[in-house]
């Protein structure tokens, strides 16, 4: 093999791991995506439920959050992990009112019952 040869066989050999990366990332964040869009949607199935609570239902990219006058819960989703939180916006010095609880979970179906216990701490 030539020291031509040699090096074209080297920079095929990063490129197709670098694709391989970028491919293993891509597919990780399309699934943190899906995993996010199906809590927004059961959260949303009962407009009812939210609009007793005085909660504003919102969705941006790997994000889902709960808005109240007096509170915010957020579930952010990364690396098939979702960190769930609680802040008081009473008590904030600033607009972003930093998170006075936090868990991380695995299933969409645990945080959902981490944002339920986190609205009860908070409403009861």
């Amino acid at each position: 093999m030539s020291f031509r040869q040699a090096f074209d066989a080297e920079r095929l050999k990063r490129d197709a791991e670098r694709r391989a990366r970028d491919d293993a990332e891509r597919a990780r964040q399309e699934a943190d995506e899906a995993r996010s869009l199906q809590l927004f949607e059961l959260l949303a199935a009962d407009p009812g439920f939210l609009d007793e609570k005085k909660l504003t239902l919102e969705h941006s990219r790997y994000t889902v959050m709960l808005e109240h006058a007096d509170y915010r819960l957020r579930a952010y989703f990364e690396d098939a992990q979702i960190n769930v939180t609680a802040a008081d916006k009473r008590s904030a010095t600033t607009i972003t009112a930093a998170p006075t609880k936090q868990e991380s979970v695995d299933s969409v179906e645990q945080a959902l019952d981490v944002l339920a216990r986190y609205l009860a701490d908070e409403t009861l």
